[in-house]
């Protein structure tokens, strides 16, 4: 049976981070947590994270679905969403390019 692996915890990444560019784990954990609130600040203007990907903001449309308890009808409201786009370079490291 195959071993489960556990994605990487907020102070691994900052460790990782803090060796590679040799800084601080304080200096390495700053610069996430930076880069996270400039995600937040400009994600409704689309924020581009490069080489990974960017988050956009897309209105959806109202639709009518269904609650698959009963079967009724029910409408669902339009509201704005904030998606994420992997970049093409992101999935070519991840997947392999074809």
């Amino acid at each position: 049976m195959a071993k489960a692996v556990k994605a990487l915890t907020k102070s691994q990444i900052t460790a990782v981070l803090a060796e590679k560019a040799e800084i601080s784990k304080k200096q390495a954990l700053a610069v996430l947590e930076a880069l996270a609130e400039l995600a937040y600040k400009n994600a409704k203007n689309t924020f581009t994270f490069p080489g990974v990907g960017k988050l956009v903001l897309v209105n959806r449309k109202a639709r009518v679905g269904r609650n698959p308890a009963t079967g009724a009808e029910i409408k669902i409201p339009a509201k704005k969403v904030v998606k994420f786009r992997v970049a093409k370079a992101a999935k070519d490291a991840i997947l392999g390019s074809k």
